[in-house]
């Protein structure tokens, strides 16, 4: 199994285009050794020419560009995207959808209550209709393959988080407002837990995170409290529906308490010091060997 990450960093990117924190600042002047992310997305495959894209950021023209496997010209026009699979409906994570509008028809995985997003408060499925089109396959708990992508299965894990802020269920979570993937090779046996958006350890996702040989989980925040100290939310990491990797109960100390298997941070903010390279927060990861996702990193299992 191949895995390839598009786009490594949250919604923004890095550097984000408005923002001029100390991260942002540094790294256009060249004062932070950091390097440059678009909005989080992964590739997966099993053959290296046929893939699920899982999450279409609004960044995936420049991350096709990016990568030779994802237009393998097989034909006049091509693709090597088989299908898209998304894990919440969160506008960096399917706006992408409509720089896909010139291809074929979609095949698009996502549970009933992301479905629902994308036909009303975000209506990106009637607006493709008058396009490409979309092929809708509910994404639920039971695992699933894929037509065209051999042996690899998907299993969709209910994750604590927060649905958009433009969803009628803000504030009242349903199962299936955000989730998880367990992506296994069923001929190798060795799995990926894909986890972008993280709120809170549960059952379900300890497990799965104990079954993956890899973990490519949520690095969003290093503290509770980030976006607050550089006066740029009033909302803590919680309340935006991440876990921050500092604290007891931080990602810093889960991954510790999961034990020894690769572990990898994604979709970070521009605000999050682990970006600099540099940085005694980037120093503590290594510690722990936790890594940090860029953009075109590869992964096979």
């Amino acid at each position: 199994m191949k895995i390839i990450v598009l786009g490594s960093a949250a919604g923004g990117g890095f550097p984000q285009w408005n923002c001029n924190c100390r991260n942002c600042a540094g790294v256009r002047k060249g004062t932070v050794r950091a390097t440059p992310r678009t909005q989080s997305s992964i590739a997966v495959s099993s053959n290296g020419d046929d893939w699920v894209l899982i999450n279409a950021s609004p960044d995936i023209l420049a991350q096709i560009r990016a990568t030779p496997a994802l237009q393998p010209a097989r034909a006049r026009r091509d693709s090597g995207i088989a299908a898209v699979m998304l894990l919440d409906a969160q506008i960096d994570h399917v706006t992408g959808l409509l720089m896909l509008r010139e291809g074929k028809r979609i095949p698009l995985y996502c549970t009933a209550s992301v479905w629902s997003d994308l036909t009303t408060a975000l209506p990106l499925a009637p607006v493709l209709s008058h396009y490409c089109g979309v092929a809708w396959h509910e994404l639920a708990l039971p695992p699933l393959q894929v037509p065209g992508i051999e042996h690899i299965r998907f299993t969709a894990i209910a994750l604590s988080s927060k649905a958009p802020p433009y969803s009628p269920h803000r504030q009242h979570p349903q199962t299936g407002d955000n989730i998880g993937l367990l992506i296994e090779d069923t001929v190798s046996g060795k799995a990926l837990f894909y986890a972008p958006g993280l709120g809170a350890l549960t059952g379900p996702v300890e497990a799965a995170m104990r079954a993956a040989d890899c973990l490519l989980v949520d690095g969003t925040f290093w503290h509770a409290d980030e976006m607050i100290e550089q006066e740029l939310s009033s909302k803590r990491a919680e309340d935006m529906g991440h876990l921050p990797q500092t604290g007891a109960q931080g990602m810093v100390a889960v991954l510790d308490a999961i034990g020894a298997r690769r572990k990898v941070l994604i979709h970070i903010n521009n605000t999050n010091p682990i970006l600099d390279e540099d940085s005694q927060q980037r120093a503590t990861l290594t510690k722990h060997g936790i890594e940090v996702a860029f953009d075109g990193m590869e992964i096979t299992l």
